[in-house]
């Protein structure tokens, strides 16, 4: 049985759909072609009732682990500049 996995965040679908071809210097459709290409698994447009579901997690692994790679990156981004404006913050 399929599952369509949602967002957390309603509405933050096209957000993540930005961030997977930013950190695939593609577009999402594109990066599934070429990570099922380069795994030689048979990725079609439309159906692919066919994979078995180690296939399909070999095609969507390597987006989801590069994504959560640049996720924590920034986040840690965040946190150091969080922390700078702190320091430079004038004591009362």
């Amino acid at each position: 049985m399929a599952r369509k996995r949602r967002p957390l965040v309603p509405g933050a679908q096209d957000a993540l759909q930005q961030l997977k071809a930013q950190v695939m210097n593609t577009t999402s459709e594109q990066a599934k072609f070429k990570s099922a290409k380069e795994q030689n698994i048979p990725l079609t447009t439309g159906d692919n009732g066919n994979l078995t579901a180690r296939e399909a997690g070999k095609v969507g692994g390597p987006i989801g682990g590069q994504m959560v790679k640049k996720l924590i990156a920034l986040a840690q981004m965040q946190m150091i500049n969080e922390q700078h404006r702190n320091e430079n913050r004038p004591q009362p």
